[in-house]
């Protein structure tokens, strides 16, 4: 077993300049000091990791919310850092979701628009006019993978990347993600925990695409689902 396996780390991709993990659902991104979190794992592995001393550099260029999985992308160095946030801020990262969700979603491929406020005081958005004041819009595209009984198999590609974007728009259509709570599905989904802060949702970040420059290519990451996603119902 690696080292990085030995530290709960799923390492997907590496180079000189970026990391990309598969991160576990029920696992923070980030968190305050001394709270577990992925970006802590990663720091400490690749401190050990190295020879000399000092504190390695770890970019968080995006998150994944706490109760998914999937894919998620470190840089390595402050330059690293700064390139890949400008693709993310003109959209060339290209990331791709897998969503289970409650319901027959129809028809097998559509694009869903709307706007998004975040709700003050609470972890939640939601879908509002989009005249209202703070409202973002929101733009997924979709299409249906598989039909299990009662639920809905859909890949998604994100437009835009606003807050709680895949779990607000699914739920306003009256599909939820299976497992999430917070957005009215009262289906659990995968280990379930007495801690409300444990409890995952069918949600996984399946591709990351991104330009690596001094390759002058893309680099398509792949992260493999977790197992309790074969225990849904689904033909995988």
């Amino acid at each position: 077993m690696s080292d990085a396996h030995q530290r709960g780390l799923e390492i997907l991709y590496e180079d000189n300049d970026f990391l990309v993990v598969n991160k576990p659902a029920g696992l923070l991104t980030q968190a305050p000091l001394g709270i577990d979190s992925l970006e802590v794992r990663i720091k400490r592995f690749l401190n050990e990791r190295q020879a000399e001393g000092g504190d390695v550099y770890l970019g968080v260029p995006h998150r994944i919310d706490r109760p998914a999985s999937g894919a998620i992308l470190f840089a390595k160095s402050l330059s690293a850092a700064r390139r890949i946030s400008r693709q993310f801020e003109s959209r060339r990262v290209e990331k791709t979701y897998w969503a289970l969700v409650e319901g027959d979603v129809r028809p097998d491929e559509a694009t869903w628009t709307d706007h998004l406020k975040k709700i003050e005081g609470e972890p939640r958005t939601m879908v509002v006019d989009g005249a209202e004041r703070e409202a973002r819009v929101a733009i997924l595209h979709y299409r249906v993978l598989q039909r299990p009984p009662g639920r809905t198999l859909l890949e998604i590609k994100l437009e835009t990347g606003r807050t709680h974007q895949i779990r607000a728009q699914c739920a306003s259509r009256g599909h939820p993600l299976v497992g999430d709570e917070l957005y009215g599905s009262c289906e659990p989904f995968g280990p379930w925990s007495d801690d409300e802060r444990q409890r995952l949702i069918a949600l996984h970040a399946r591709v990351l695409r991104f330009w690596q420059h001094p390759l002058r290519d893309y680099i398509t990451v792949v992260a493999p689902l977790p197992e309790h996603w074969r225990q849904a119902g689904l033909t995988l």
